[in-house]
């Protein structure tokens, strides 16, 4: 999916700040931000020394997974969410427009959190310093996951409203990606008829899980800032909640350990155990962690086709997702035997 000339992204975050009544947008300083693949995101510098993000998702008409209808909602309901527990450093919502049909179109306008994507200065952070941050991250995470909500699942159309059961609200998930699958005609290494068949024999497990908990879903280092000198960084924004929903705790340590196994992060366990104690990686566990390992690289794989990667693109991701995601489905195919 290719993204707006940066003149048309400025251009739209200042009729979304007129629309919301900010008498000097026209004065405002736009900076078009990248690193996402679906929204348009621009900085927003006023006058009063305020500084802003807006956020405004793709025409309606743009090939997308069913998952990504209403996106804005969900991080919506995550920044509020994740508010309500200790120290969280999400952005603040400063205004929301959700109606598909307003006069200028949805839209999120939040605060701006200080900080630098940690991907982007990972190469300058030592071990010494990691480890501290990793051990941070996972007290930060464990907080999050004191959040609970009234029913699982994502909060918006297709999949609303929440449901009863963890088993619903997954298998309609999965359910969906498939189908985006089928209807995209994404390149993935085993049919899909049998990674249904996979999923349909150990679905059962998803029924250990009797608590909605706030699931981000997309911890990755993208959506982590870090702050500070060097030395002296602190984790200062858990950004772009709008892949949230309301699940499985543990759903969030696959994009933690992203492409690789969370039971090896030493000090991330270490921060997480010391806010909830130790987490059990038991067989339901470890089951359950290879279908949200298997959904989530099965988007990724997916994304590809409605995002319009290159041949360039669509090859690297190939590279390292698909051996992940059969991993995962042979660990599927094991338990189910």
């Amino acid at each position: 999916m290719s993204r707006q000339p940066q003149d048309d992204q400025i251009a739209a975050a200042a009729a979304a700040l007129k629309a919301t009544g900010v008498a000097d947008a026209d004065a405002a300083r736009y900076t078009p931000l990248s690193g996402g693949t679906y929204n348009t995101v621009v900085r927003v510098d006023l006058d009063d020394q305020r500084q802003w993000v807006v956020k405004i998702p793709p025409p309606p008409d743009t090939p997308r997974l069913g998952y990504e209808h209403e996106l804005l909602r969900g991080e919506v309901l995550f920044y509020a969410s994740a508010a309500t527990a200790a120290d969280i450093p999400v952005p603040e919502v400063v205004h929301s427009e959700l109606d598909p049909h307003a006069a200028g179109g949805p839209c999120l306008i939040s605060t701006l959190r200080p900080g630098t994507p940690w991907h982007e200065i990972s190469g300058s952070v030592p071990d010494d310093e990691r480890r501290r941050l990793r051990e941070e991250l996972g007290r930060l995470v464990a907080r999050l996951h004191t959040v609970a909500g009234t029913g699982f699942g994502y909060p918006a159309e297709p999949f609303g409203p929440p449901t009863a059961t963890w088993r619903q609200a997954f298998t309609g998930m999965m359910d969906a990606v498939l189908d985006d699958a089928e209807r995209h005609r994404a390149s993935l290494p085993v049919p899909v008829a049998r990674v249904r068949e996979l999923f349909a024999a150990v679905a059962g497990v998803l029924d250990d899980v009797v608590t909605p908990t706030l699931v981000h879903f997309d911890l990755w280092e993208g959506n982590l800032l870090l702050d500070g000198a060097a030395g002296a960084r602190t984790l200062s924004g858990v950004i772009d909640g709008e892949r949230m929903f309301w699940g499985d705790p543990v759903a969030d340590f696959v994009s933690l350990a992203l492409l690789g196994n969370v039971e090896d992060d030493a000090d991330f366990l270490s921060g997480y155990a010391a806010v909830a104690g130790p987490p059990r990686f038991d067989d339901s566990v470890r089951l359950r962690l290879a279908l949200y390992r298997a959904y989530l690289y099965l988007i990724m794989l997916v994304e590809a086709v409605p995002r319009g990667y290159s041949a360039e693109q669509s090859a690297r991701t190939q590279r390292y997702v698909t051996p992940q995601l059969l991993a995962a489905l042979r660990d599927m195919e094991a338990a189910g035997g």
